[in-house]
C-alpha cells in the first residue's frame, strides 16, 4: 500500500513538473508572439503613415538612406575661407550713444573707447496705394485708345479694380516659384511682411498671367542652350494632378531650362536641344540620352558608384578589374582639372594613353559577375567614356544638373508638384527664368516687373 502510494506521488510530482515546464514554454511562446504582433503593428502603422504623407511617392527609399555612421560632418570643409557680413556700401543714418557716466552707479568712466557697429534693419512696411485714373477714347485714325501707366498690369475695373503692382506680383512669383513656398505660405508672407492681401486662387491666376507674359523669355532660354558648347541634363519624377510625369533640367553656367513632360523618352531631349545642337550633352547613363545625335559625356560619378556596387556583387572577390576602371576615371578627372596648366601636346598624349587603357580593359573583361556587369555598362558607352576631355566646357560629372534639380525636388516635397497642366506650364516658365536670373546675377523682381507692366507691353 505504501509502495503504491509512493509511486502515485512520484507520478504526480513528475506530471506537475512537466506541466510547469510546458506552462513556462507556453508563456515564453506567448511573449514571443506578442512581441511579433507589436512589431507587425508598428510596421503596419508606419506603412499607413508613409502612404498618407504628401511626399510619399518621392521620398528617398530606406535602402538608399546613408547610414548615420557615414553621414558627412556638417559645415564647410576644413580650410574653407570664413564668412561674415560685409559693411554696407551705404549708411542711411548715424547714431552715436555717448557714455558720459556709468549707467549703473552714475560715476565717472575711465579708458572710454569707441565701438562701431552697422545694423541693417527692415523698416515697418505697408503697401503704397496709388489711386490711378486713366482715360479711354476714340481716335478717328486709330480707333479705341487709352492712356497707360507703368504700374498697370491689367485693365480690369469694377469689382476687379484693386490690383497688385508689378513689383508686388514679381515678389509673389519669386516666393512661390523661385524659393519654393507653397501657395498658402506665399500669401501669408505677403500679408504679414508687406500687408498685401491675396488669396490662393488669386495667386494662382497671377502666376498664370505672369508666365504667359514672359513665355518669349522662356523660348529665348531654349535658343541660348542650343548655342552653348556643353549642356548638362538630368530628370526626376514629377506630379501633375497625379504621378507619371517627369521634370527635366537642361542647364549651363549661364542658364537653366526646366521642362515638365509626361515622357521620359529621347523625344524630350531632341525637342529641347534641336537637330542643330553642336555642343556636348553631359548626362547619366539613362537610355533616353543615347539616341540623341550629339557629342556626349557620361557622368564619372555614376560610373564610380556602379563600380562600388559591383565590388559587393556575389562571386566578385577580386576587385582588380574594377579598380583598374576606377583608376582610369580618377586619372581622367585629374587630367581635366589640370588641363589649363598643361601644354596641348602633353595633354593630348595623356588623353591618348587613357583612351588606350579604356580599349584594353574593354577588350579583356573580367570573368566575375561584378566585372561582367561593369564591362557591359561601359561597352555601351564606349564612344562617350572620356568625352569631358574633348570639350573644355564639359565637366567630369553631371553634378551641375543634379544641383539644378535640387530646389525643385525640395519644392516638390512641399507641394507635390502641380495640380493642373496650366500650373505645370507656369511653373516651368517662371522657375526657369528665376533660376537663370540667379545664375546671371540679375534681379528677378526687376526683370519680371518690367515685363508685367502694360505700358512696357504697349511700348
Amino acid at each position: 500500500m505504501d509502495d503504491a502510494l509512493g509511486r502515485r506521488l512520484g507520478e504526480l510530482t513528475r506530471e506537475v513538473a512537466s506541466l510547469r515546464e510546458e506552462n513556462r514554454r507556453l508563456r515564453a511562446r506567448v511573449e514571443e508572439l506578442e512581441g511579433e504582433n507589436r512589431h507587425l503593428r508598428e510596421r503596419a502603422e508606419e506603412a499607413e503613415r508613409a502612404a498618407a504623407r504628401q511626399a510619399a511617392p518621392f521620398r528617398r527609399r530606406e535602402e538608399r538612406r546613408v547610414p548615420l555612421s557615414e553621414h558627412k560632418r556638417p559645415g564647410r570643409k576644413p580650410g574653407h575661407a570664413g564668412s561674415c557680413r560685409p559693411v554696407p556700401p551705404q549708411v542711411d543714418e548715424r547714431i552715436e550713444v555717448p557714455l558720459a557716466a556709468c549707467p549703473c552707479c552714475g560715476g565717472p568712466v575711465e579708458d572710454c573707447h569707441r565701438l562701431d557697429q552697422f545694423i541693417e534693419e527692415i523698416p515697418p512696411v505697408r503697401p503704397r496705394v496709388v489711386h490711378l485714373v486713366t482715360y479711354e477714347g476714340h481716335c478717328p485714325r486709330c480707333g479705341e485708345v487709352a492712356s497707360r501707366h507703368p504700374l498697370q498690369t491689367t485693365t480690369a475695373r469694377g469689382a476687379a479694380g484693386v490690383h497688385l503692382g508689378p513689383r508686388a506680383q514679381a515678389l509673389a512669383v519669386l516666393l512661390n516659384k523661385a524659393l519654393g513656398l507653397t501657395m498658402g505660405t506665399t500669401c501669408r508672407v505677403l500679408k504679414e511682411v508687406a500687408g498685401l492681401r491675396l488669396s490662393r486662387g488669386g495667386l494662382a491666376q497671377l502666376v498664370a498671367r505672369a508666365a504667359r507674359k514672359v513665355q518669349d523669355g522662356y523660348e529665348a532660354l531654349r535658343a541660348c542652350l542650343r548655342g552653348r558648347p556643353a549642356v548638362f541634363a538630368d530628370e526626376t519624377s514629377w506630379w501633375v494632378g497625379g504621378p507619371g510625369w517627369w521634370l527635366w533640367t537642361f542647364t549651363t553656367p549661364q542658364e537653366t531650362l526646366y521642362v515638365v513632360d509626361p515622357s521620359r523618352g529621347s523625344s524630350v531631349v531632341a525637342d529641347v536641344l534641336g537637330s542643330d545642337f553642336a555642343g556636348m550633352l553631359v548626362s547619366d547613363c539613362l537610355a533616353s540620352y543615347d539616341p540623341a545625335p550629339y557629342r556626349k559625356h557620361k557622368c564619372f560619378a555614376h560610373h564610380l558608384r556602379a563600380l562600388a556596387k559591383a565590388r559587393d556583387a556575389p562571386g566578385t572577390p577580386d576587385p582588380a578589374y574594377l579598380d583598374s576602371w576606377r583608376h582610369v576615371f580618377q586619372a581622367a578627372m585629374a587630367l581635366h582639372r589640370t588641363r589649363a596648366e598643361m601644354a596641348p601636346e602633353a595633354f593630348a598624349d595623356l588623353r591618348a594613353k587613357l583612351q588606350a587603357r579604356c580599349e584594353d580593359l574593354l577588350a579583356h573583361p573580367g570573368t566575375q559577375p561584378g566585372d561582367r556587369a561593369i564591362h557591359n555598362r561601359l561597352l555601351k558607352q564606349r564612344d562617350h567614356l572620356l568625352g569631358c576631355l574633348d570639350e573644355p566646357a564639359a565637366e567630369p560629372t553631371n553634378n551641375r544638373a543634379e544641383r539644378a534639380l535640387r530646389p525643385a525636388v525640395i519644392a516638390r516635397k512641399l507641394s507635390c508638384g502641380n495640380k493642373t497642366e496650366a500650373g505645370r506650364d507656369a511653373w516651368q516658365v517662371l522657375a526657369s527664368l528665376a533660376t537663370t536670373c540667379a545664375q546671371r546675377a540679375e534681379d528677378f523682381i526687376s526683370y519680371l516687373a518690367s515685363r508685367l507692366s502694360l505700358a512696357t507691353q504697349q511700348g
